[in-house]
């Protein structure tokens, strides 16, 4: 299809239809009186006279050409209505040291470790997952480990969802030269403070359907606000809360350093609050999903894609070529070539 975006530009043909009619008027208006004429040559004008009465109207030609690209004349690629299941949606991902833990790798028939994945690793495989089987939805990102930090607000730009994706990584222990840990405080877990600060993020969207998606593998151990407290802000806003526990109470292999600095997989104990997340989940209207492998996380994010779904109508942004630059080019070279070759063998513009 074919439009012009701003068809009231014509409006400027009205000044450049007086110039042309002003210009095409002009003539001769005196002369002598010379009885045989048949002296005369029958030729008398030259080819500077001609082009004197061509270049004008190159000028008038070139704004007429001016005027029609500002009329901005395009090709109408899309244009459709469609309905689309629209929700809000914050995803609270566990950044604490916990998520370090092997146990979500590949593992081989022989029990031993094929290709490694931390708990983290998997959890960002699954929510990029999540992310491209709803693409109209607002997603945003907030991480927390010691302490809440949003990474992304809710937004529609899912590929800078994707890099900022990548980017999130579990804070690494820093010793100071007694052997201390000086960031003890960001490898805990502050699920109550996580929470809350996804409940101010979506506080104030229009979105009618609203949720938090808390995936954790650990104990709430730190932070100001405390998880029930919380999950009921979570309520009264109706924002639902589904939480997704992360492995289980058991030792987990984790990649740690021995004695001599090198390397190696070692057991460590994790915990997980079971019932912490599940209140959550009760309180809010939500769900409850515990997972001990890759397959399950993807079974639960796939679960709650199915369950969250509001269907509203929705315009899909035009799809369209501007085609000005195809007049604006020629009016420009018309305009300096009738103006510029007219003021040079006439000495006038018009």
């Amino acid at each position: 299809m074919f439009q012009f975006a701003s068809p009231y530009a014509f409006f400027l043909l009205i000044p450049v239809g007086i110039a042309a009619w002003f210009v095409c008027r002009r003539s001769i208006r005196s002369g002598i009186l010379f009885a045989p004429t048949a002296r005369l040559p029958t030729r008398t004008a030259t080819w500077r006279a001609r082009a004197a009465n061509i270049l004008p109207a190159l000028l008038i030609a070139g704004l007429a050409a001016a005027v029609v690209a500002l009329a901005r004349p395009q090709t109408v690629l899309s244009i459709i209505r469609r309905a689309v299941d629209v929700i809000a949606i914050e995803m609270v991902l566990d950044c604490s040291g916990s998520m370090e833990a092997l146990d979500l790798s590949q593992i081989g028939m022989d029990g031993s470790i094929v290709k490694e994945k931390t708990r983290l690793d998997a959890v960002k495989e699954s929510f990029a997952d999540f992310v491209r089987k709803r693409p109209d939805d607002l997603i945003g990102i907030i991480t927390f480990g010691g302490y809440a930090s949003t990474r992304a607000p809710l937004t529609l730009d899912h590929e800078a969802l994707f890099h900022i994706l990548k980017g999130i990584e579990i804070p690494k222990p820093n010793q100071s030269r007694d052997g201390q840990i000086v960031n003890q405080e960001e490898l805990l877990t502050a699920v109550g403070d996580a929470l809350a600060t996804a409940c101010a993020r979506m506080q104030k969207t229009e979105s009618k359907s609203k949720i938090v998606v808390l995936l954790s593998d650990g104990e709430s151990n730190t932070g100001i606000i405390k998880s029930a407290e919380a999950a009921q802000a979570a309520k009264k806003l109706g924002i639902k809360v589904y939480t997704i526990g992360i492995g289980s109470n058991r030792r987990a292999p984790v990649r740690m350093r021995d004695m001599f600095g090198r390397s190696v997989i070692g057991m460590a104990q994790v915990t997980l609050d079971e019932e912490l997340l599940l209140d959550i989940a009760k309180t809010t209207g939500g769900r409850y999903y515990n997972v001990l492998n890759p397959k399950g996380l993807e079974e639960a994010m796939d679960e709650i894609d199915r369950m969250e779904k509001t269907r509203i109508e929705r315009d899909v942004y035009r799809q369209h070529t501007e085609l000005f630059p195809w007049f604006l080019g020629p009016a420009l070279g018309l305009i300096a070539l009738g103006a510029g070759l007219n003021m040079l063998w006439t000495r006038r513009i018009v």
